[in-house]
C-alpha cells in the first residue's frame, strides 16, 4: 500500500481530512516519484547483469551450494537459484516504485524462511545472494539512488535472516 493510500485509509477511518503532516509526506512522495522510477528502470533494464554477477559472486563465496549435494548443483538447480535472485530483485523494484516495503512483504517474504527450510535450502546462502545483488545493483546507481535502493535490499536480506 502506498503512502498515499495509507494516509487516505487512515484519515477516512477517523472521518477526517488529511493532516498537514500527511499532506507533507504525500508531497515528498510525489516529488521523489521520478527518482524512484528512474532507479527501478535502471535495475529492471540491468536485471540480467545484476543476477548473473550476483550469482557468480555467490557461487565463488559459497562453492558448497554448487558442489555435488548443494542446492544449486547442476544446471537446472543453478538456474533455479538465479531465478530466485531475479525474483528478489523484482520485489526490490516494486518497493522502490511504491516508496514502501509493503509490496515486498505482501508479495514475497511472508513465509519465505519456512519455505526454504522445507526445501533444505540454506537461507544464509539466499541472503548472501541478495547481498551480492545489492552490491552489483547499487554500483550502477548514483550515491543518492544507491542509498534509496539499498534500503529495500536490506529489507529483503533482513527478512531472510
Amino acid at each position: 500500500m502506498s503512502i498515499v493510500t495509507k494516509a487516505i485509509v487512515n484519515a477516512d477511518a477517523e472521518a477526517r481530512y488529511l493532516s498537514p503532516g500527511e499532506l507533507d509526506r504525500i508531497k515528498a512522495f510525489v516529488a521523489g516519484g521520478e527518482r524512484r522510477l528512474r532507479i527501478a528502470q535502471t535495475l529492471s533494464e540491468s536485471r540480467e547483469r545484476i543476477v548473473k554477477q550476483a550469482g557468480d559472486q555467490l557461487f565463488q563465496k559459497r562453492p558448497d551450494v554448487v558442489s555435488p549435494g548443494g542446492n544449486a548443483y547442476g544446471e537446472e538447480m543453478t538456474a533455479t537459484c538465479l531465478r530466485d535472485l531475479d525474483y528478489y530483485l523484482r520485489l526490490v523494484t516494486y518497493g522502490i516504485v511504491a516508496g514502501d516495503v509493503t509490496p515486498i512483504e505482501e508479495i514475497g517474504v511472508v513465509g519465505v524462511r519456512e519455505m526454504y527450510k522445507s526445501l533444505g535450502t540454506p537461507i544464509e546462502a539466499v541472503a548472501e545472494g541478495v547481498r551480492a545483488a545489492k552490491g552489483v545493483a547499487t554500483s550502477l546507481l548514483s550515491a543518492e539512488d544507491a542509498q534509496e535502493a539499498a534500503a529495500y535490499f536490506d529489507y529483503v536480506i533482513g527478512a531472510l535472516q
